[in-house]
């Protein structure tokens, strides 16, 4: 089964976060695959933003990989309900990253450099570890909660490069 088949038959990674209220959740079935932008306009971060974050996200977890096509601005705009400026606002910016190629007249595609595959890799394998950590905890009779809370805390308590706490 191709990494695209699996997505479309229910086991689709999601991107974005879930705030207190309402998310937008749109799910675009692109060329290659299909991934679902969730976008919070009340969580005080630019939507723009968001959608930089998710995009960057599904490409260091392996969801989209180079050569993927992008949805459309317009598209992208009208099916998340925000301004195709919004939209050409986060392409061009991730373009200047060099994690999309624009082609004037084809689309946006995912270009990873060989910098951000190496990351991609990285997060898949530390993905898979915090997998069997997470296993090991139910097992050993933790909800869901208490293990998201350990996390949480032991997150919190990492030193950070500049040398102080988070």
């Amino acid at each position: 089964m191709s990494r695209c088949q699996a997505i479309r038959f229910g086991r689709c990674l999601t991107i974005g976060s879930v705030g207190a209220r309402r998310i937008d959740c749109v799910p675009l079935s692109w060329y290659s695959c299909s991934v679902i932008f969730r976008v919070s306009p009340s969580s005080g971060k630019p939507v723009y933003l968001q959608i930089m974050e998710q995009v960057r996200h599904a490409v260091e977890s392996g969801v989209l990989q180079d050569g993927d096509q992008m949805p459309s601005i317009r598209t992208l705009a009208e099916e998340l309900v925000v301004s195709h400026n919004t939209i050409a606002k986060a392409y061009t910016e991730l373009q200047h990253e060099g994690v999309l190629e624009l082609r004037h007249g084809s689309g946006a595609f995912i270009s990873t450099t060989r910098r951000m595959r190496a990351r991609a890799e990285h997060v898949q394998r530390a993905q898979t570890t915090v997998v069997a950590v997470v296993q090991g905890l139910v097992e050993d009779g933790l909800t869901p909660e208490e293990i998201r809370r350990l996390f949480e805390v032991a997150v919190a308590g990492i030193e950070h490069p500049a040398g102080r706490s988070r």
